[in-house]
């Protein structure tokens, strides 16, 4: 038996904790501060949302993924059209081998990701979350501090690489409900020395097939059914994660990266704390 959050037993039999009953207003406005935070940033929020999920609303481990996962390909869905408008489809498709190379990693990637996710004890899925949490952290400071280098590799380098690269993001993706634009911008400006803005365009035509990959697979579980256990929790939320990116996307700017950064950084550090101690 899988864990359900209905204050059963898991597979493993640790006892899960009840999910804590919230006005579905204050999802709505959670989810929008994760996303005006995320549009700021350039992120779609489910870094930050994710310990949320955990702490603030008491979902377990694999619940919070998979209720993270689907919240995130809501906000991808909805940023794809804005997104192809501000990147000319020219420019994307003169990039075709950028996003074929990763989905070559990432599909199987996120398969792997998902079903090894159902499956490892929730003390250890914690841990892995805090882990990769930090990992993020990391990720984001040397992206934002423009100390990742654009490497100069052939071709069939490149390809190779992306492979690999895509592999790993793509479990990642999976193990924590998220995009992954987190990774992938940095590693596409990394392996293939394309601009930031393209990158983020380019980062969501791997995001969308990876998550939904990783989605599949967790339907197959039985812990999937917190999605409709939680339904009118869910639909709040990702409105107001939708609603608080496109207002963050708008005032992109208007904050200095100087406050935004290390703001960002802190709460990710204290989110990998907390959900480590979850364990």
């Amino acid at each position: 038996m899988t864990a359900t959050g209905d204050g059963t037993t898991s597979s493993v039999g640790l006892p899960e904790r009840r999910t804590i009953r919230r006005p579905a207003w204050s999802s709505f406005l959670v989810g929008a501060a994760v996303g005006l935070l995320g549009g700021l940033v350039g992120l779609g929020g489910a870094e930050f949302r994710l310990p949320l999920l955990i702490g603030l609303f008491g979902f377990v481990a694999l619940q919070a993924v998979i209720v993270n996962k689907a919240m995130s390909l809501v906000v991808v869905l909805a940023a794809l059209p804005s997104r192809l408008v501000a990147v000319p489809l020219d420019a994307v498709a003169a990039q075709w081998f950028v996003p074929l190379s990763l989905l070559l990693g990432s599909l199987p990637g996120a398969w792997v990701g998902a079903s090894w996710a159902t499956r490892i004890r929730a003390a250890t899925l914690y841990r892995v979350l805090g882990v990769l949490l930090l990992v993020i952290a990391a990720v984001f400071a040397a992206h934002h501090l423009d100390v990742i280098p654009q490497l100069d590799l052939p071709i069939a380098a490149q390809g190779a690489a992306g492979v690999v690269a895509g592999f790993g993001i793509g479990v990642v993706a999976a193990v924590m409900g998220v995009a992954g634009g987190e990774l992938l911008i940095p590693t596409i400006t990394l392996l293939y020395a394309v601009d930031v803005k393209l990158a983020g365009s380019l980062s969501l035509l791997v995001s969308l097939p990876t998550m939904l990959v990783a989605f599949f697979r967790y339907s197959r579980d039985q812990a999937f059914g917190v999605l409709r256990q939680h339904s009118g929790f869910v639909i709040a939320m990702a409105a107001g994660s939708v609603t608080g990116s496109v207002a963050g996307g708008l005032l992109l700017g208007t904050v200095s990266q100087a406050v935004l950064v290390p703001l960002v950084i802190a709460l990710l550090l204290i989110s990998s704390v907390k959900v480590w101690r979850h364990s």
